[in-house]
């Protein structure tokens, strides 16, 4: 325990540390600790509601449970859910090009222009005539 505390929770010890105050300071202490007290029981009577709460949706939960005729043992053995590893599907191959070297250069039209596609067009050529049907 620290010096204050030891102070503030012993009688004879906090009546020796306040004796230099006037009756206005000590008021004035003493609000502000009834003020602390008050915030301290709004906190626990909050934490008491809440495990309240938990404790009526558990007991809805194991009524469910019983009601279909599980067991809590029973959620234990069961497997998890697979998430799947696929996120999202690929989009489709929108224009291809073939090069001088005869290399396929596929492009789905979105995002940034790939460097061949961006020669071509300012070369002269239009990007349809790359178009897959």
């Amino acid at each position: 325990m620290s010096d204050f505390i030891s102070i503030l929770t012993h009688g004879r010890r906090l009546q020796g540390a306040v004796k230099e105050l006037s009756v206005e300071e000590l008021e004035t202490v003493a609000d502000k600790l009834n003020s602390i007290i008050d915030n301290r029981k709004a906190k626990e009577l909050e934490q008491q509601e809440a495990a309240k709460e938990k404790n009526e949706k558990l007991n809805e939960i194991l009524a469910q449970l019983e009601a279909a005729g599980l067991d809590v043992n029973d959620l234990q053995k069961a497997e998890p859910a697979k998430k799947s590893t696929k996120v999202g599907k690929k989009r489709p191959v929108k224009y291809i090009l073939k090069d001088s070297a005869g290399n396929e250069h596929k492009w789905t039209g979105i995002g940034r222009m790939p460097k061949v596609f961006k020669a071509e067009l300012d070369s002269g050529k239009s990007l349809d005539s790359y178009l897959i049907d």
